[in-house]
């Protein structure tokens, strides 16, 4: 699944929770207008059920409801580039300017996706990380 997909999965069901959700809302709903107008309302009512679920999960501390909530959209995400795939820069930019700065900076953290490609041939090695990296020698 494309890194950006998973991010923007995680940081909506997460952005359900705060008070700009209706800016984010309005937002990922756009999003279906641009490139599906024929699902965007039926989107915007999944939205407007969710928000009500994820709202109630982290009021009952259910970890299991928001993590599905996420796979769902998660899912929806890779779907729509699945139909249309250079929307990624699309969904990229709906992940920066709207989903992320909604979410409070501890949750920004786990949000944002890191792409990283490497190659290794014959004896060499590579060593990869998306932030801290501490090798010990031998």
């Amino acid at each position: 699944m494309d890194p950006i997909v998973l991010a923007a999965g995680t940081a909506l069901v997460s952005a359900m929770a705060v008070d700009s959700w209706q800016q984010v809302r309005t937002a990922t709903t756009a999003l279906w207008h641009r490139l599906h107008p024929e699902q965007a309302d039926e989107i915007a009512a999944e939205l407007e059920s969710l928000h009500a679920s994820v709202l109630n999960a982290r009021e009952q501390q259910d970890h299991d409801t928001e993590e599905a909530l996420t796979g769902v959209w998660r899912l929806r995400f890779q779907q729509l580039l699945v139909g249309e795939p250079s929307a990624v820069s699309e969904l990229r930019r709906l992940l920066e300017e709207h989903l992320a700065p909604a979410l409070p900076p501890d949750e920004q953290r786990g949000v944002h996706s890191i792409v990283m490609k490497a190659e290794a041939r014959d004896h060499a090695h590579v060593y990869m990380a998306g932030r801290d990296q501490h090798i010990a020698g031998s």
